[in-house]
């Protein structure tokens, strides 16, 4: 454990390496704890699902966060596979203005169709991925019917080499995410998938920002021993904006800090369709994921993505079925990973890009790298300081 020490009393006790924040600190805490709740320190648990696994003392930060429930019709609620907002519950932290959390407000089943989506069809060209860097499009074109063999035998060799998607770490959608600019263009763009930009449009609108567009998504699919590092994303041109996040798949902590990395973050659970909103003040906020948690049972699915995707959909339903046969790929991925969706409008109403030097819009996507490491990769995991 070396420097660090145990939760005492639910307060964090951690000696600070030389010239270590206040936010880096805390991440190598959760990073290097247990996974047990004891261990944990003060993590907020918005979820009453999970109220076995404890609340924090820091739960006096929590308040009821007032949803737009008159802004999405029931129908469309239900077109984009969630209950009706008035169901909803959603919360907010003080002080983080803007910050909404809205635990799991989808119907049940319908995460089915999201994670094989991410799985199957998001992973797919032209969309890009951290693959590319390291293979030709002919091997990356179909991650999906590449993998899906060897998903479906792991339970029988343990030992067998990774698939594709167990190395998948990052998909860019729309206005793809050039890691080593730091930048979005026009020119590298490819369609957003429209079930994804309805689903986004249905949660903004219900947080109070009617007229989103869904123009980019960053897809992170996580394993027990990967982490997403300390980053604030500002490279999109319109703050104005909310970014929206929803997590599928095995629970993780995430550290909500401050405009600067001396100050402290509060550490929240994120459990299996759960959706965050990050609006306003706190659309700028440094933010991390120092850990994945595996499922305290063993390796089994979260409870609720044990419940089926009806087989019969609204005719009018964003929603597509989803097979016995891929749901047990989808199934047998997520029970040691987890995915991430997060959505954002570049650009205000009317804003174009601005002008580029050539040499920059010639630049190759594909290049730089996420911070979405694993823990045994020491080298890339030293390099926190990149943003997104």
């Amino acid at each position: 454990m070396g420097k660090m020490a145990a939760a005492v009393g639910s307060v964090v006790t951690l000696a600070a390496e030389p010239g270590e924040d206040a936010f880096r600190k805390l991440f190598r805490f959760y990073r290097q704890s247990r996974p047990g709740t004891a261990d944990l320190g003060e993590v907020i648990d918005f979820s009453a699902a999970h109220a076995t696994r404890g609340t924090a003392p820091g739960a006096h930060k929590v308040f009821r966060s007032q949803l737009s429930v008159s802004s999405v019709s029931e129908h469309d609620a239900r077109r984009a596979g969630l209950q009706p907002v008035s169901k909803w519950q959603a919360y907010g932290l003080e002080g983080y203005p803007g910050f909404i959390f809205i635990p799991n407000p989808f119907l049940p089943g319908y995460q089915w169709h999201w994670v094989k989506q991410c799985l199957k069809l998001y992973s797919q060209k032209p969309n890009v991925c951290n693959l590319d860097k390291h293979m030709t499009k002919e091997e990356t074109c179909d991650l999906w019917e590449q993998s899906k063999e060897f998903l479906r035998s792991k339970e029988v060799n343990k030992r067998r080499p990774r698939s594709l998607l167990e190395k998948l770490r990052w998909v860019t959608l729309g206005y793809h995410y050039n890691w080593d600019s730091k930048k979005y263009s026009a020119g590298h763009y490819t369609p957003f998938p429209s079930d994804l930009a309805f689903l986004s449009e249905q949660v903004a609108a219900a947080c109070g920002f009617q007229g989103f567009r869904a123009e980019a998504g960053i897809l992170n699919y996580y394993r027990l021993d990967s982490t997403l590092g300390i980053h604030v994303d500002r490279s999109e041109l319109d703050h104005s904006k909310p970014l929206l996040s929803f997590s599928f798949g095995q629970s993780a902590i995430f550290l909500l800090g401050g405009l600067k990395r001396d100050e402290v973050p509060t550490a929240m659970f994120m459990h299996s369709g759960d959706v965050m909103v990050m609006s306003g003040f706190s659309r700028l906020l440094n933010h991390a994921v120092p850990r994945v948690l595996p499922n305290p049972e063993g390796e089994y699915l979260p409870h609720c993505l044990e419940t089926s995707l009806p087989a019969v959909l609204p005719r009018d339903s964003v929603v597509e079925p989803c097979s016995v046969e891929d749901w047990q790929v989808c199934a047998s991925y997520l029970k040691t990973a987890r995915v991430n969706m997060t959505v954002r409008q570049v650009l205000a109403t009317d804003q174009d890009f601005p002008l580029e030097p050539m040499e920059e819009g010639k630049r190759d996507i594909t290049t730089g790298f996420c911070n979405l490491d694993d823990k045994n990769r020491p080298v890339k995991r030293a390099r926190l300081k990149t943003d997104s």
